[in-house]
């Protein structure tokens, strides 16, 4: 299944600075894993904003559950997700 999954990242602003920089390091890596297994079809960062708009491909919601919970900064994720099939007009 396909899903598109807008996350926005929200740490306190009282966070050590540190911490979220060495989160942040983790998370991009744990994206690397993903996309290379082939689970984070596509990621795009949305301009002005600690955000992105990606395309993930799993069997179903509850691998997409597992995936997302394990990125780094879950727990200060507001995720949004969207299940999409094929459309008829697509000539894919």
């Amino acid at each position: 299944m396909l899903f598109q999954v807008q996350i926005i990242v929200r740490v306190p602003h009282d966070m050590d600075k540190e911490k979220v920089q060495a989160l942040s390091a983790a998370e991009v890596e744990r994206a690397k894993v993903l996309q290379r297994a082939g689970k984070w079809l596509h990621i795009w960062r949305i301009a002005g904003k600690w955000a992105n708009i990606s395309i993930f491909k799993v069997d179903d919601a509850g691998e997409l559950h597992e995936l997302l919970s394990t990125l780094p900064l879950f727990p200060f994720m507001e995720i949004e997700v969207t299940a999409l099939c094929h459309h008829p007009a697509s000539i894919e």
